[in-house]
């Protein structure tokens, strides 16, 4: 079996022969990261993937990441070295998201007056059926704007699929939440009504996480992304999206300890030193972690062949709603 060393040795001199960018979330293992060409969070890879000069973009992530390279640039050949689904992207397809329709509807909503907002940890045909009735993608970073400006229709707000940054979003505003499936949830009642999806490395964090670290370091700086529980946001010091906790911490003195809340791989390669993981465990994201240096190669061989594999597909219908809901973000 090659080491580490020589398998990043191959697939340097595959890229260099071939025109291939290669891109990687932040979440992805070092030795996988260290390839990219371009590094980041998802829509930052999708707008600076589709910029590049190349014919090939090969996008270490999950899937809905690869299709958002597709949608917004369809003549790039995007290709995967795993086409992992994130988990939350696949709590909601667009069966799941006409139900959650059906029961603003039954519950005395005119569907005229939804007005859907699809975080951008969704799949292509939700994104396109949010734009076919009116709505938009937002990221965690702009969220709280997106939202802002939905609500000014005087719409219900239909969140999917993570509860978590809805009811997060909403308190931040000063808003109402309910969850579909949480309780007694009456959209009549509620400004922003969110589908039950979450992410389940985020769940990880709780507060006994927080209350631990609190009494171990006093004067730590708690930083969690908005897709961790409510409880435990209100007693971050920040919350951010993952390009946003990468600011702040390093934006700290050197000497300054910080326990944060997201993705392990990303979290040890924020500081060298007094920067923490906000739980016991080790929270990393499953589906992120499947791609391998192997699978890089393997993918960069069957392009030299000419037989690429993994390749990422966007049927056209699909695509051009997609892309439209995205604009709408865009534009705001």
């Amino acid at each position: 079996m090659k080491d580490i060393k020589e398998l990043q040795r191959e697939i340097k001199e595959l890229k260099n022969e071939l025109s291939v960018t290669i891109v990687a979330h932040y979440y992805q293992k070092d030795e996988v990261f260290e390839t990219a060409d371009i590094t980041g969070d998802s829509l930052q890879l999708a707008q600076k993937a589709s910029q590049a000069d190349s014919e090939y973009v090969l996008f270490c992530g999950v899937g809905f990441m690869g299709q958002s390279v597709k949608i917004i640039s369809p003549e790039k050949r995007v290709v995967m070295p795993k086409i992992a689904c994130c988990a939350m992207a696949r709590m909601i397809d667009s069966e799941y998201f006409d139900q959650s329709v059906e029961y603003m509807v039954k519950k005395g909503i005119d569907k005229e007056d939804i007005l859907p907002i699809t975080y951008i940890n969704s799949n292509a045909e939700v994104k396109a059926k949010v734009a076919q009735m009116g709505g938009m993608v937002c990221t965690s970073s702009n969220a709280s704007k997106i939202i802002e400006k939905a609500l000014s229709s005087g719409k219900k707000i239909l969140f999917v699929p993570d509860k978590c940054l809805g009811q997060n979003i909403a308190i931040k505003m000063g808003v109402k939440s309910c969850v579909i499936g949480e309780g007694e949830c009456d959209p009549k009642e509620a400004d922003i009504i969110c589908y039950n999806g979450f992410c389940s490395v985020h769940q990880l964090f709780e507060v006994e996480d927080v209350e631990f670290f609190r009494k171990k370091y006093p004067g730590i700086k708690i930083a969690v992304h908005p897709e961790c529980k409510p409880e435990v946001c209100k007693l971050a010091d920040f919350v951010g999206s993952t390009s946003q906790l990468l600011n702040y911490v390093r934006s700290l003195p050197e000497d300054q300890k910080v326990a944060v809340g997201t993705e392990y791989n990303f979290v040890h390669r924020l500081r060298s030193k007094n920067t923490y993981v906000l739980s016991s465990t080790k929270p990393e994201c499953p589906t992120m972690n499947e791609t391998t240096l192997q699978d890089v190669a393997d993918v960069l061989y069957a392009i030299k062949k000419g037989d690429p594999i993994n390749e990422i597909f966007v049927d056209e219908e699909t695509r051009k709603w997609a892309k439209i809901a995205l604009e709408r973000m865009f534009e705001i």
